[in-house]
């Protein structure tokens, strides 16, 4: 064969090589528990995992912890008085994405951190630039949004009959697909934080916003707390809407399986008794969403129900006969993270004020209505 030819051959062979995907992760590495260290903060509220860099990350609302799989702590981030919420890392970039909110100024973000450049203990994320914002301008019209017609913005406050949805900001943060997809390019989902007002009927539903970061270096901006910005999206890719009755807070954490093509959403706990006030609840994300009616939500002019996209919860879990509402009494509104291979990691927290911990621990899915977890073994990780 002319040996060109077979110099040409071998460029294609090579360049294909490369353009193929990176064989995942091996789950060997995964540790089976991990502390998240004792930092004078509030609670933990969110991790996530880099599963080809071997780390994993912590969100404690004024910092962020960066550890090793070995447990060893690389650094932290601080510097900022907002809350930072749910986390989710991106494979595609290489950044953590999390949800950061200051209600007093009107201002709801997410933030980028490139955690890359976390090497010490301490750094400044105002000073280092490590951490950028992008402004969600959706999120704030449905927050500042006069429902009573009293011209009066009532701030942050549960009482309020005032916040669209009963919008109270922003939490759980996760990549995944578009909603009644599994293809196609993994889009950021935020969901909103829900006030628990239990004389409301419009507060019943989780929303669920989904954006196209394609192009979102354009509008990131860093964090500068004495003069927040407003650099951001004016265009949704989707919001949706899932009935599962009011929660505290709406949805904590927010995680896509990619293993089960499925939405997880863990909450603190509702207090309407209309409702089942289960812990944890899932979409699967084949099931396409479909124009309804956001029942007691009032419609245009208080006539009908307003109608927007609506998300079936997942079929299976435990099963409210009164409602039809499906999901599990699980904990997972402190930190939920799938790893693969049905893997997951959940997070608790503990301590005193001022003196919060963190710990994860990877646990099985067995998909049980009562245990849907269980702790993972080494015999899993093989």
């Amino acid at each position: 064969m002319n040996k060109y030819l077979l110099v040409l051959l071998f460029s294609v062979f090579i360049g294909v090589a490369q353009a193929q995907p990176a064989p995942p992760a091996s789950l060997a590495r995964l540790p089976l528990e991990q502390h998240g260290g004792t930092w004078p903060t509030s609670h933990v509220q969110g991790i996530a995992v880099d599963l080809a860099g071997g780390y994993l990350y912590y969100s404690f609302t004024t910092l962020l912890a960066k550890y090793d799989f070995s447990g060893k702590l690389v650094g932290t981030l601080v510097g900022w008085a907002g809350h930072l919420g749910d986390l989710d890392f991106n494979p595609r970039d290489g950044r953590v994405y999390g949800s950061l909110e200051y209600k007093k100024d009107k201002a709801f973000y997410i933030a980028a951190i490139d955690v890359s450049r976390i090497d010490q203990v301490g750094l400044d994320a105002t000073k280092s630039g490590i951490l950028r914002t992008v402004y969600l301008s959706e999120v704030v019209n449905d927050y500042t949004a006069d429902m009573n017609g009293d011209g009066v913005f009532d701030g942050d406050t549960a009482k309020s009959l005032d916040h669209r949805y009963g919008c109270s900001g922003i939490d759980g943060v996760s990549f995944g697909p578009q909603f009644g997809r599994t293809d196609g390019p993994r889009l950021l989902t935020v969901a909103y934080g829900i006030y628990a007002h239990t004389a409301r009927t419009d507060n019943d539903h989780q929303v669920l916003l989904q954006y196209d970061i394609t192009d979102w270096s354009r509008y990131e901006r860093p964090l500068t707390e004495a003069a927040p910005h407003r650099s951001g999206p004016t265009a949704l890719h989707g919001k949706y809407f899932v009935r599962t009755g009011n929660t505290t807070y709406g949805v904590q954490n927010l995680a896509y399986d990619e293993a089960q093509q499925r939405w997880f959403m863990g909450v603190y706990k509702g207090t309407k008794p209309a409702f089942p006030n289960y812990l944890m609840f899932a979409v699967d994300a084949r099931t396409k969403p479909t124009l309804g009616d956001l029942v007691g939500v009032p419609g245009p002019g208080g006539k009908g129900n307003e109608r927007g996209q609506l998300l079936t919860l997942a079929a299976d879990g435990l099963t409210d006969a009164a409602t039809g509402i499906r999901g599990w009494n699980q904990k997972a509104d402190v930190g939920i993270q799938p790893v693969g291979g049905g893997l997951f990691y959940l997070a608790v927290g503990s301590g005193p004020k001022g003196q919060q911990s963190g710990k994860v621990t990877l646990q099985r899915w067995t998909g049980s209505p009562t245990a849907p977890f269980v702790p993972a073994a080494a015999a899993d990780l093989k």
